[in-house]
């Protein structure tokens, strides 16, 4: 038995020596090439989400973000030209902005993973307005005549909802918003440059082999010619300007170096250009409402330099001269019933919201009810959704949305007032200016519709810098973090 057994441990030896790759071959090697493509495979899977966690990649997207509300890079899907005719909203947006808010809220889904202990987080901030607003705008959905575009406007305000989430939440530092005003300035000086050019070439939307649009309204009887650009219509981009233009007037009275005044300077001198290119009556009005009220409130203000102020009046007037003779007629001329034609609408809005009092009668829905509310006198009158912001929301989404879209507009102002008296070289006289430019386009709004994404996305940008402005003031924790998006 001992030495069958022994037989048998030497043929197992021999067996091993004839097949060395048992044990010690090339088993191992595969092994190590297939764990290794493995991993390959993981880092290549896993590497857009890393990238996401970059800062530089961050602030790349949020820089597509803010860009795009100008130039408006993208398409409608379900397009229904028809419908945009009388004011509605014809399509589903889909823009730049929309991917790269996708790749920014992965982004900070990342972030909060990483973060490991509870004094790393900050607490979350949303507008209970916003969310209020939004309740109502879905509940009016399920009134709509037209449902499809009822989820139109939803989609549109839910993009708009999350861009003030995140800018309110990841802005955190005084970089981050420099960096976030000065790619908003940046969008205005190149807006500006285009309705410029075309204004000067007469070139048509044609030839720009982009998926964005242009508007040129041609208005033969004053002899001058409106332009929207990228923007959309003429007063749309007149209500972007009037905006754009109180914040840059406000960084001419910060501490800021050269470079942003600079930057600030130029876009007040060809701004202030596509302003009065747009012939825009009441986007004027609302440049000139929020450029007293700054005045009024950095009045002030002691030991005031003279010279920044003195910069904007010649500016401001070197704007004037050149366009004397076309301004007085757009503003003393005969305008052909074009002021007159707003007030049959507002009657017409009013006979809607009687009816429908409490959810409206759906968002974006009020160019396919009104047809069962005209009167004799649109005949041969303007139809179109009503040109007033406030009493589209009234019909459209009932009382509660008008209220609660008045409670965040004035929210916003509280939160302005607040940065304003917070005494920051920067901070402050930035805030001023978004608080006079957010009141002049309310006053705006009162003539006009202002359905589209940008100057919604711009508001609500505007608003969420606000509240990242005061946190960063009021939360310690906050403007000691380290920068995100700058």
């Amino acid at each position: 038995m001992q030495v069958l057994g022994n037989h048998q441990t030497a043929g197992s030896e021999s067996e091993a020596s004839a097949y060395p790759h048992n044990r010690t071959g090339p088993l191992p090697a595969f092994r190590r090439l297939q764990s290794l493509s493995a991993n390959s495979l993981i880092i290549a899977l896993l590497s857009p989400f890393l990238a996401l966690t970059r800062a530089s990649v961050q602030k790349i997207l949020l820089a597509v973000v803010i860009l795009d509300i100008p130039l408006q890079f993208g398409t409608h899907l379900f397009y229904d030209e028809r419908v945009e005719e009388f004011g509605a909203m014809g399509g589903l947006s889909i823009s730049a902005a929309t991917i790269a808010l996708a790749g920014l809220y992965v982004s900070w889904f990342i972030r909060s993973l990483t973060k490991r202990n509870s004094e790393e987080r900050r607490p979350f901030h949303i507008s209970r307005p916003l969310l209020l607003y939004l309740a109502f705008i879905v509940m009016s959905v399920f009134v709509a005549q037209d449902a499809s575009l009822a989820v139109f406007e939803t989609c549109l305000f839910m993009e708009s909802l999350l861009l003030y989430v995140y800018a309110a939440n990841c802005v955190r530092t005084r970089q981050d918003v420099l960096f976030a005003v000065s790619v908003l300035l940046a969008g205005g000086l190149v807006e500006a440059l285009v309705i410029i050019t075309l204004s000067f070439t007469g070139m048509p939307s044609a030839i720009w082999s982009l998926p964005t649009h242009i508007h040129v309204e041609s208005v033969t009887r004053g002899g001058f010619m409106r332009i929207g650009g990228t923007v959309g219509s003429a007063n749309t981009a007149a209500a972007y300007f009037s905006i754009l233009l109180s914040a840059a007037v406000s960084l001419l009275f910060t501490n800021l170096g050269r470079a942003h005044k600079w930057l600030a300077g130029a876009v007040l001198g060809f701004g202030g250009i596509a302003l009065i290119l747009t012939f825009s009556r009441g986007g004027w009005i609302a440049l000139v409402v929020s450029m007293i009220l700054f005045g009024l409130f950095l009045g002030r203000q002691r030991g005031l330099s003279l010279r920044a102020p003195i910069a904007v009046v010649v500016i401001l007037a070197l704007l004037y001269l050149p366009f004397h003779s076309l301004i007085s007629a757009r503003l003393l001329g005969d305008d052909k019933g074009s002021a007159e034609s707003r007030i049959p609408l507002m009657n017409l809005a009013f006979r809607i919201f009687e009816d429908n009092p409490i959810l409206g009668v759906g968002a974006n829905n009020f160019s396919v009810v009104m047809g069962r509310y005209l009167t004799a006198e649109f005949r041969h009158g303007f139809l179109y959704a009503v040109h007033d912001k406030y009493l589209l929301v009234l019909t459209e989404t009932g009382i509660g949305g008008l209220l609660t879209f008045l409670a965040f507009l004035f929210a916003a102002l509280r939160r302005a007032w607040q940065c304003w008296n917070l005494h920051d070289s920067f901070l402050s006289p930035l805030a001023l200016g978004f608080m006079v430019g957010i009141v002049g386009h309310m006053v705006h709004m009162n003539v006009d519709v202002f359905r589209g994404r940008p100057i919604q996305q711009l508001l609500w940008l505007i608003a969420a810098l606000l509240v990242a402005i005061h946190r960063m003031r009021t939360e310690p924790s906050v403007s000691a973090a380290p920068s995100r998006v700058a």
